[in-house]
């Protein structure tokens, strides 16, 4: 039983607090958002009748950002006092929201003739809007598009609930360097990330991730836009052409208004706006200029010859996918057994 488990350190929290208590339990939530539960005749009053609805009470004072609430247990066969104490637990330190946004929950209860009133006082460690701007996504490819949002509008901090979560700390990085090479007009330095999971286990987690760019975001908008502009101005003579066509062409506008230099910067800024760019700025203006008229175009990260290297995937209209790389390369695409032959090397090269 739940609530036996629990029996010593519930004994030990009744004696030092009465009716008030924060424990640490196992849980896993599998709640995405919480419905309100039954009103009493007073209308802020909320009405249960065994501990799931219990928890779902206190969640949704939660959800709602409420400092304080009442509750009235009708009933209720259970120990009160106990099972108070483990509802505020399991929403406190074990469901999602309540681990990243709750700092202490505290209750007292009293009998009121047939039932018990608990009286629920919640301080927090996040504001109401920051509870209130939680995304609920499900798998990595969700994860990733609010990702690129972020990056693309240079937020600071993204909070999503993630449902049947799978990753680790170490996953979330490298679908954050993705997103980043996915949106190559905002992509002007790598900005640093911090992560935090809440609780840290469980099928579902808050995924709290803080964003450092190298530049106040006002300059960065600022070169996003004159990126966009040139871009948009050099790419006019693709449009209308078919894939192939389109990404060939790319190459070489791109080769007339960029040199490679081992040197330069490695932004797309760099490359099409001051002229000079390395390979991986060469990389981010191609597939900037791809993704201005449809073609399908990627940024591939890599070796080439040993050194540390990148270049683009294209999809051209046969369906077929081939690699260009803007930095070295002849302007041409090739296959992939033609670039792994030539010495480069990355994650999803051809075997031998």
């Amino acid at each position: 039983m739940k609530l036996r488990a629990l029996s010593g350190l519930l004994a030990l929290c009744l004696l030092l607090s009465g009716c008030s208590s924060m424990l640490e339990r196992s849980y896993e939530s599998v709640t995405a958002h919480v419905d309100k539960p039954v009103t009493a005749e007073d209308s802020s009053v909320l009405r249960v009748e065994n501990y799931q609805e219990l928890v779902s009470a206190v969640l949704y004072l939660v959800s709602q950002g409420q400092e304080a609430g009442v509750i009235q247990l009708y009933d209720y066969a259970d120990d009160v006092e106990s099972a108070l104490t483990a509802a505020c637990l399991e929403v406190a330190a074990e469901d999602p929201v309540g681990a990243y946004a709750v700092d202490y929950i505290k209750h007292e209860c009293t009998r009121v003739v047939s039932y018990y009133q608990a009286s629920i006082a919640i301080r927090y460690r996040r504001t109401a809007d920051q509870i209130r701007s939680i995304v609920n996504v499900t798998g990595s490819s969700a994860i990733r598009s609010e990702l690129q949002e972020a990056l693309t509008s240079f937020s600071g901090e993204v909070v999503l609930r993630v449902a049947y979560f799978a990753e680790d700390e170490a996953s979330i990085a490298q679908l954050i360097r993705q997103a980043y090479y996915d949106t190559p007009v905002a992509a002007l330095g790598m900005p640093q990330a911090g992560i935090t999971l809440y609780p840290d286990h469980g099928s579902q987690r808050v995924v709290e991730i803080t964003l450092t760019y190298p530049e106040a975001a006002d300059e960065l908008w600022g070169k996003s836009e004159r990126l966009a502009a040139q871009a948009g101005a050099i790419s006019g003579s693709l449009r209308g052409l078919d894939p192939r066509a389109a990404a060939l062409r790319a190459a070489s506008e791109l080769r007339s208004y960029a040199a490679y230099a081992a040197g330069g910067g490695n932004t797309a800024y760099a490359a099409l706006v001051d002229g000079s760019a390395d390979a991986e700025g060469l990389a981010l203006a191609y597939a900037l200029l791809c993704q201005q008229v449809g073609t399908a175009c990627e940024v591939v990260e890599g070796t080439h010859l040993g050194q540390s290297w990148f270049w683009n995937a294209v999809q051209v209209d046969s369906g077929e996918r081939l690699y260009l790389d803007a930095a070295l390369g002849d302007g041409l695409l090739h296959t992939a057994e033609e670039l792994a032959a030539a010495g480069y090397q990355w994650a999803d090269a051809p075997a031998g």
